[in-house]
């Protein structure tokens, strides 16, 4: 893979693991409360569950500047995924605290400095905030990885700093967005103007918390909105974080409002209510479809969807199958499998089939599973215990339809919610397997015989957000990238996210584009302003 001119959020990494402690780990250990590293093809020692140094010092709602209580007074467990145990309770959102965030909005938008600043001086508060995140890096990436299970490495070293790379970046947009000049036919001088939308409504996943909270949070601001965003209720506590940061940076009160809650009643208040702009939303494509009638049943506001994935990676015969197998394995296995875009349809020309899955097998034996917060470790928790035995209900439907189980299959471990990394061969497309997002790390193994088969068999899927492609060929990655009907097509590489690459899909993998310039127009209206010319010298 070419090497990256900034941190990649999620690119292929190919360092080897160490074995010391995160620096910003505290020594005090919780002896019994989990595991720790553990290679899944050998029986290791248990090792205690090493307990992250930070503290947890926000958990209510963030409403016009101020952190306040849920209007019902109610609060919410956030958990921690190494071992099912409470961490935090959490200030729970409903329809009384949406209305209140959205009423702070309005009022930023309204009569607030936010939009009437100049974009020079809305960029330099992004910028603050940037360098912001670059000083308390250590709490938020340890703080991301107690409440998600991600490895700390992860968090520290890849989405920290693509987190505070992506506020530069539309920091950077602020104050180049810009109408144009257009000519008429008549005695008309006519101009348009790039206007921002109003008061945005974010709704973002568990998955990637922070890197999410960028993704819309960046452009909204860069374009002058203001913003209320509802958290996932699974992991609730760096938006918090993140948005006393803004403060901190000098972003005015009301311009962005943080609620907690979880998705039938702060979400669906938030993509229902009547003075709301805009609606942006990362999740499942189930409960787009529900935000997507909300707002269309409520103002007819605007809408953003990033859905649901079932990716498919293709190694075309001519591939190196040592680097198709460790490619293949990090599309579908980073971050627990979780990861909307995975390549989780693993397609593998016949001439290469029998060795490639024998070789995925033995990469799977080898991944290192165990306490996020080691070094080393390759592989946490699933997020919850409902996604936990969502994964093994797939696992279980992958056995009945015969598919062959070549490794995994199990829980690993006796608590929390970790399961053995898993590699199916002999899958076929009608399959659950092959047709559902699992959202866990079970690799699913196709063959195919030519270029024209996998083509239809890739498209054969109600869902088109990304793929990748192996070979050596340039006519056959041309071919196929033309052909698939995906938003983004990786070709010998594969999560390669740059702050500038639009990222979005097809079909029921969502609508609009986040990321780079693209995103800019999902939090602008234009508008066409045209006034007569009296005795032009020109037209």
């Amino acid at each position: 893979m070419a090497a990256r001119r900034i941190p990649s959020l999620l690119s292929r990494s190919l360092s080897a693991p160490s074995t010391s402690t995160p620096h910003f780990l505290s020594p005090r250990k919780n002896p019994g409360r989990g595991r720790g590293v553990y290679r899944f093809s050998t029986a290791a020692a248990l090792e205690e569950t090493i307990t992250p140094s930070v503290q947890i010092s926000y958990t209510q709602h963030l409403i016009n500047g101020q952190f306040v209580d849920a209007a019902s007074g109610k609060t919410f467990p956030a958990y921690d995924p190494r071992t099912g145990e409470v961490i935090a309770r959490v200030a729970e959102g409903d329809a009384e605290d949406v209305n209140r965030a959205v009423a702070a909005a309005r009022k930023a938008f309204d009569e607030g400095p936010w939009p009437k600043m100049s974009a020079y001086e809305r960029s330099l508060i992004m910028l603050r905030f940037a360098d912001l995140v670059d000083k308390h890096r250590g709490e938020l990436a340890a703080l991301e990885s107690w409440n998600s299970g991600k490895p700390y490495e992860q968090s520290a070293k890849s989405e920290l700093p693509s987190f505070a790379r992506l506020f530069r970046y539309y920091a950077g947009w602020a104050d180049k967005i810009h109408g144009l000049t257009v000519p008429a036919d008549g005695k008309h001088h006519v101009q348009t103007l790039h206007e921002p939308i109003g008061v945005a409504g974010q709704i973002i996943p568990w998955n990637f918390p922070l890197i999410m909270f960028a993704w819309k949070v960046g452009p909204a601001l860069a374009c002058g909105n203001t913003i209320v965003l509802k958290s996932a209720e699974q992991t609730p506590l760096t938006a918090l974080y993140a948005a006393k940061l803004f403060q901190e940076a000098g972003l005015p009160p009301g311009v962005l409002n943080v609620v907690s809650g979880d998705g039938p009643s702060a979400g669906a208040a938030l993509a229902s209510h009547m003075d709301v702009d805009k609606i942006a939303f990362t999740g499942s494509t189930e409960t787009g479809k529900i935000i997507l009638e909300l707002a269309a049943k409520s103002n007819l506001k605007q809408v953003t969807l990033e859905l649901g994935g079932k990716s498919p990676f293709i190694v075309c015969e001519d591939a190196e199958v040592d680097k198709a197998v460790d490619l293949a394995h990090f599309a579908l296995f980073f971050n627990q499998g979780q990861c909307c875009c995975a390549g989780s349809r693993t397609y593998v020309h016949e001439r290469v089939y029998d060795e490639f899955v024998e070789k995925a097998k033995a990469r799977a034996l080898t991944r290192v599973v165990g306490d996020p917060f080691r070094k080393g470790v390759e592989q946490g928790p699933q997020i919850s215990s409902e996604q936990f035995e969502k994964v093994l209900r797939y696992i279980k439907s992958g056995v009945e339809s015969s598919a062959t189980l070549e490794c995994g299959g199990q829980r690993f471990g006796s608590r929390g919610y970790f399961i053995q990394p898993t590699v199916f061969s002999n899958v076929q497309d009608d399959m659950l397997i092959a047709q559902d997002e699992i959202f866990g790390p079970v690799q699913s193994i196709l063959k195919f015989k030519n270029i024209d088969e996998v083509i239809r068999r890739a498209n054969t899927s109600r869902y088109g957000l990304a793929a990748g492609i192996f070979t050596k060929n340039i006519d056959t990655a041309n071919t196929l990238s033309r052909a698939l009907r995906v938003g983004t097509v990786w070709i010998n590489c594969f999560d390669v996210f740059d702050a500038a690459i639009p990222f979005g899909g097809y079909k029921m993998s969502g609508m609009g584009r986040e990321k780079g310039i693209y995103s800019l127009s999902n939090y602008l209206q234009v508008k066409a302003v045209v006034t007569p010319l009296k005795n032009p010298a020109w037209l």
